[in-house]
């Protein structure tokens, strides 16, 4: 991986605001996440807004909790959280959620960033990075599966 960042698309055949709605739902993420590291949340089912700080029960290989933040928020268009673990010495990676409405629905991009994780050369060398963009594109099978007709 040569870049800090690996997108994903796909079309939806689903309203932004539908797919927004499942992606500020930080209680819904384990139901879409495509990688199996999402176990579940450990906050109440709030819509996410700009600001917003949210754990995440998580498990590869063995459990872990990570704490998140929302960076970026533009509502039915964009959505981006930070991720951390450890009290914040490890992590630092964005996950980022970009919405165009199309013909046939919804351009859905995810983005994995590591520009600011603190293991960014590690993810970018190791099998993180290939495994990320496949979990990716399952979560964004999952979000079709989960909303359109």
């Amino acid at each position: 991986m040569s870049s800090d960042q690996i997108t994903v698309e796909r079309t939806i055949n689903a309203p932004a605001d539908r797919i927004f709605a499942l992606l500020s739902d930080a209680a819904k993420h384990s139901e879409i996440d495509g990688s199996g590291t999402v176990q579940g949340t450990r906050q109440d089912s709030r819509p996410l807004k700009l600001g917003t700080k949210f754990g995440m029960s998580m498990h590869m290989g063995v459990g872990y909790k990570t704490s998140n933040e929302v960076i970026e928020f533009e509502q039915d268009r964009r959505i981006a959280w930070k991720t951390t673990g450890a009290k914040g010495l490890v992590g630092g990676r964005i996950w980022r959620y970009e919405l165009e409405p199309v013909d046939g629905g919804t351009l859905v991009k995810e983005t994995w960033d590591v520009s600011q994780d603190k293991q960014k050369f590690y993810l970018k060398h190791s099998r993180m990075a290939p495994a990320a963009k496949v979990g990716m594109r399952k979560t964004l099978e999952r979000i079709a599966h989960t909303l359109e007709p």
